[in-house]
């Protein structure tokens, strides 16, 4: 859902030093994730319209064919003079020299008979002969036999990273992911991380392995209730929602009020009513079968039970169940229009979430045309639009809710974070000034906001003003105590401003002791943990933010930060490599 407790981002660039990147965005070998490197892949190709870097030719003969035949074709006594190794560079020359000519089973025969003539103890050379002939296989999209050849050279020479790179290559094709990560691992790492070509392949299986471990393990995994701190959360984000209100007088007798045991008595023959005095309690396990019960019973508040339970099946994470309770309550032309508006917001989020946008557009746009005076739809529509990266449309809708609810504060805050992304990612000082200027004036019209303080916060931490950062983090905290994900953000920020690991480390600690269900804390642990080299303890971390995802793709993420760290423990198991740690 989009009104959940961390802020609305999306990923650009943020200019900060590599492993402060890594930090927000990922673990090193994810730093290709999102928009980071994704901006400059149109410049990946050379006016030649090759990729850049793209390792296509073989070892050991940099220039093109010289002469007609040369020296290769004479065969003279000086030949019978020369050692097997001399004898095995000139098959490989030979074989170089059909290759650039697209000769490629001729260059494989020479590239045989230079394996063949190498003494054994030539490693390095006999290396490079077995991935030559690996190149000119890939020609002909061989890929058992190129990884066969490439396995070799590894073999005899660990840190080969053309050897290394063209096995992961071939591996992809194979559809042999974890080996083929576990290679384009190492390549990263023996290049620091400076091959776009590399880092883009490991983006990709990493992408691939995280959707389809989340899609097995989303399916079959156990419902599981959020913290009470983040479902008042998300509650809080709709003020037109009429299940998230308190027990109205219509719902609950005058007299019954002050009398204690009567209210269980009134509502026993309402499942609904039930359900809302539970949640005015924080009972929330047992909201959906007691909306169940009105549900069955068909009584009068069966339009209302439908949203609920559905709004706790998306809150448990089940789209399943949800969705056909959504359905029904947006097909009951009786209902109020409230409801329906509201269901269509919920199943718009849900879309969106199941990377669905045109149907989550639609549904937005329904709840527009049926609810025109809904401060809620053009809230929750602006999110979608910062999503969809149409900043202008979010503004518009921020500002329609704003004309319908000008005390809301929400939508004063999230108004100015879309108009700051805008000019921060257009790189428009003049602009960035404005946004900033906006945000003051939020936290002053709106001292209580805890959100305007957090969105500020991200964007003066983008401008590199870390005191002032913090303090308005210190805010959100005084106002929210009990925002685990307040705590993750100003945990970050020490170890970007003040690279102070263990304060750091103290305030995500902090933000789990608060609420243990908070699955940014354990993400953000586990990525600190991949930089200071402690890989068990990193997929630990993940492997507890897994279970307590709230979607599929969310999952999805947390399995590709949980492979790369599991990538990078069987890299250094195998070849004694790791990367720069904290």
């Amino acid at each position: 859902m989009m009104a959940a407790s961390k802020p609305v981002e999306p990923q650009s660039g943020s200019g900060l030093p590599r492993w402060q990147l890594a930090l927000l965005v990922g673990t090193p070998i994810v730093l290709g994730v999102g928009a980071v490197y994704l901006w400059n892949r149109s410049k990946t190709k050379d006016s030649s319209g090759k990729r850049n870097g793209e390792r296509t030719t073989p070892e050991g003969s940099a220039s093109p064919v010289q002469g007609q035949d040369g020296a290769a074709n004479r065969v003279s006594r000086e030949q019978e003079d020369m050692s097997p190794l001399d004898r095995a560079q000139g098959a490989k020359n030979k074989g170089n020299k059909y290759f650039k000519a697209g000769k490629y089973e001729q260059a494989i025969q020479c590239y045989s008979e230079a394996i063949a003539l190498c003494p054994p103890d030539n490693k390095t050379d006999l290396s490079t002969f077995y991935q030559n002939r690996a190149a000119a296989f890939e020609q002909q999209m061989k890929w058992t036999e190129v990884v066969q050849d490439c396995s070799h050279a590894v073999e005899m020479n660990p840190r080969y990273i053309k050897a290394l790179f063209r096995r992961a290559k071939a591996l992809e094709r194979l559809d042999n992911k974890k080996e083929c990560l576990e290679d384009v691992t190492a390549v990263c790492i023996l290049e620091a991380f400076q091959n776009q070509q590399s880092m883009l392949l490991a983006d990709k299986v990493l992408k691939l392995l995280g959707k389809e471990k989340a899609k097995d393990k989303y399916k079959n995994r156990e419902p599981l209730m959020p913290s009470p701190q983040f479902i008042k959360s998300y509650f809080s984000s709709f003020t037109d929602d009429i299940i998230s209100q308190p027990l109205q007088k219509g719902e609950k007798k005058d007299e019954d009020k002050d009398k204690e045991g009567e209210a269980a008595e009134v509502t026993e023959s309402s499942g609904y009513l039930k359900a809302k005095q539970y949640m005015e309690e924080e009972n929330y396990d047992k909201i959906i079968s007691e909306c169940t019960k009105e549900v069955e019973s068909g009584g009068r508040y069966t339009a209302e039970a439908l949203l609920l339970r559905a709004t706790f099946y998306l809150l448990i994470g089940n789209a399943t169940g949800a969705q056909p309770d959504l359905d029904r309550v947006i097909n009951m032309e009786e209902a109020n229009v409230k409801l329906r508006a509201n269901a269509l917001i919920k199943r718009g989020s849900m879309y969106m979430q199941q990377q669905q946008p045109m149907l989550s557009t639609q549904d937005f746009n329904m709840a527009a045309e049926i609810d025109t005076r809904n401060a809620d739809v053009y809230h929750h529509r602006g999110q979608l639009k910062i999503l969809l990266d149409q900043v202008e449309e979010a503004v518009g809708d921020f500002d329609e809710c704003i004309k319908l609810r000008p005390d809301s504060a929400l939508a004063q805050a999230q108004k100015c974070f879309a108009l700051y992304r805008q000019a921060y990612t257009g790189n428009n000082p003049s602009q960035v000034q404005t946004a900033m200027d906006g945000f003051e004036d939020v936290i002053r019209r709106f001292p209580k906001c805890a959100e305007g303080y957090a969105l500020y916060a991200q964007a003066l931490t983008d401008q590199q003003q870390f005191g002032k950062a913090d303090e308005m983090y210190d805010k959100c905290i005084d106002l929210e105590p009990d925002n685990a994900t307040t705590y993750v953000h100003k945990g970050l920020l020490q170890l970007q401003w003040k690279q102070d690991l263990d304060l750091g480390l103290d305030l995500i600690s902090k933000a789990i002791e608060i609420d243990n269900k908070c699955d940014f804390a354990y993400e953000t642990m586990g990525t600190i943990e991949v930089q200071r080299g402690n890989l068990d303890k990193a997929i630990e971390m993940f492997n507890r933010a897994i279970n307590l995802a709230k979607s599929e793709m969310e999952m999805a993420h947390l399995y590709s930060l949980c492979d790369a760290a599991n990538a990078q423990t069987e890299v250094a198991r195998k070849y004694g490599l790791k990367p720069p740690t904290l």
